[in-house]
C-alpha cells in the first residue's frame, strides 16, 4: 500500500482551494452534506467577491449577502448565462434589526443592521451532477451544520424555475 504524506496532502488540499474545489478527503463526514444534493460549504467562502444585498421583508425579515467564487464572479460581472459549471454562490443572511445607538444618533429610527446570523445558502452549478434541477445543486447551512431537511430542499428549485426574469434560475443580479 502507497503512503501519501501529510504535505502532499496538505498541498493538493491548497491546490483544489485555490480553484474554489472542496476536496474529499478520507474521513470527511457525509453528515457535512447537505441532504439531497450532497452539497459542502466551501472552505474560504468568506473570502468570495461581494455581487450583491438585499434587504427580504416578509416573514424573513432578514438582510442578505451574496458571495461568489471566482467562476461565479466573472459570469456575473460579464452577464455570461448560463452559469458555467463550477460557479458557487453563497447567500448568508442575518436578521434585520434597527439599530438603537445608530438611531440616537440620527435622531429618529433610519438605521438597521444586521443582527444574529440565520443561515449560509449555496448554489453550485453542476450541469453533469444536477440536470433534473437545471444544473444547480442546493445546500443550506445553519451554525456551520448542514440543514438535512429533504422536504426544504426539495424546495429550492422550484422557487427559483418560477422567478420570472431570472438569469439561469438566479434572483441575485449583479451590483458593481
Amino acid at each position: 500500500m502507497a503512503r501519501t504524506s501529510t504535505p502532499a496532502l496538505a498541498v493538493a488540499a491548497v491546490a483544489c482551494a485555490a480553484v474554489g474545489v472542496v476536496p474529499v478527503l478520507a474521513g470527511h463526514a457525509e453528515d457535512e452534506a447537505s441532504a439531497v444534493f450532497g452539497v459542502r460549504m466551501p472552505a474560504g467562502y468568506r473570502n468570495w467577491q461581494l455581487i450583491s444585498v438585499a434587504h427580504e421583508a416578509g416573514s424573513l425579515n432578514d438582510l442578505r449577502a451574496v458571495l461568489g467564487n471566482d467562476v461565479a464572479a466573472k459570469a456575473f460581472r460579464e452577464g455570461i448565462t448560463p452559469f458555467p459549471d463550477g460557479a458557487i454562490i453563497a447567500r448568508l443572511a442575518w436578521r434585520h434589526e434597527p439599530s438603537a445607538g445608530n438611531n440616537a444618533a440620527f435622531g429618529r429610527t433610519q438605521s438597521f443592521v444586521a443582527g444574529a446570523p440565520t443561515n449560509v445558502q449555496f448554489s453550485v452549478k453542476d450541469s453533469s451532477r444536477y440536470p433534473g434541477t437545471g444544473g444547480w445543486g442546493f445546500g443550506q447551512f445553519e451554525g456551520g451544520r448542514p440543514n438535512r431537511d429533504e422536504a426544504l430542499l426539495g424546495t429550492c428549485f422550484p422557487c427559483h424555475s418560477q422567478a420570472p426574469g431570472t438569469a439561469d434560475f438566479v434572483f441575485t443580479r449583479y451590483a458593481p
